[in-house]
């Protein structure tokens, strides 16, 4: 049952003439009458009684034109849903976030999308970069946001700079170098390091790596730690001494203390990521949105 006869009919119910409803819908009278003919044969019933001077509906029409109201009603909703979702004002958004990296600034992103689009429904997942690139293949987020992606997946997925942060070391609060400024990196060689585990950010751990050797020395990792909030954990036990991106502590830091090592031009950046060939109206908007905010993070994430 096509949506233009139903336009017709309604509108020759509602004004119980041919001629009305045809001067409404801004046609001819002719036309009207094809599309009534069409609708009574399709259905095998009559929609009108007519004569020479007025239009009565029959009992079939009575239904008909209570439900044609409501399929008509419904097409046009679902026209206005399409074009929305086309215009990324409505639909899902799913992001997946690595929260060491972003805690502080990612409720202000999303607080600022769902503003602009607050008919969009939102989710957010708390992933490691593993568990997002994971769930980029499952189709299973739009958007993530994380350290920089293996180079396999930089050929299927567009990577925007939010903010590039530095290493600090976190000791422990009762040492001996916790009351420092500034220290060199080869005063950490005989600390048993904590480090971020490396299949989650291989190129932050191999910077570090290459850091300490660079500075004649190889490092004694005691453990490699899968979040940050556990590394942080482990140093305030005093199980070590952890070297990490200064973000973490915008985390639970109690029991820690961080020291900007000297020298070291190591940046550790944190982008968002999408796909290049499957990007959404939806993530669109929220990309702009990251990248219109990226010098406020950097400002908010330096302080």
């Amino acid at each position: 049952m096509e949506l233009k006869p139903l336009k017709s009919f309604v509108a020759v119910a509602r004004l119980k003439s041919f001629s009305a409803a045809a001067r409404e819908l801004n046609t001819v009278q002719p036309a009207i009458s094809r599309h009534i003919a069409s609708l009574e044969e399709e259905l095998g019933a009559s929609l009108f009684i007519r004569n020479t001077r007025d239009v009565h509906i029959t009992a079939a029409g009575l239904q008909l034109f209570h439900d044609a109201n409501v399929l008509l009603q419904q097409a046009g909703e679902a026209k206005q849903r399409a074009q929305k979702a086309a215009k990324g004002t409505l639909g899902t958004l799913r992001i997946g976030y690595l929260p060491s990296a972003c805690l502080t600034f990612i409720p202000y992103l999303v607080k600022r999308f769902h503003e602009q689009y607050p008919q969009v429904d939102l989710a957010l997942f708390e992933m490691t970069a593993s568990e997002q690139m994971v769930a980029f293949d499952r189709r299973e987020i739009d958007v993530g946001i994380s350290r920089p992606l293996p180079q396999d997946y930089q050929i299927l997925y567009e990577s925007k700079l939010l903010y590039a942060d530095y290493l600090t070391a976190v000791v422990p609060e009762q040492h001996s170098l916790s009351g420092r400024k500034q220290i060199q990196i080869e005063e950490l060689k005989q600390e048993s390091l904590i480090l971020f585990d490396r299949e989650e950010a291989v190129g932050l751990f191999d910077s570090i790596i290459s850091l300490c050797r660079n500075n004649q020395f190889s490092p004694h990792i005691s453990a490699q730690p899968k979040h940050m909030q556990t590394l942080l954990t482990m140093v305030a036990a005093g199980l070590g001494t952890g070297i990490a991106p200064n973000c973490i502590a915008k985390l639970f830091t109690q029991g820690c203390r961080f020291i900007p090592l000297k020298g070291s031009d190591t940046e550790v950046l944190t982008q968002i990521h999408y796909s290049k060939s499957e990007l959404t109206p939806t993530a669109e908007a929220f990309v702009k949105i990251a990248l219109h905010s990226s010098e406020r993070i950097q400002q908010e994430m330096s302080a």
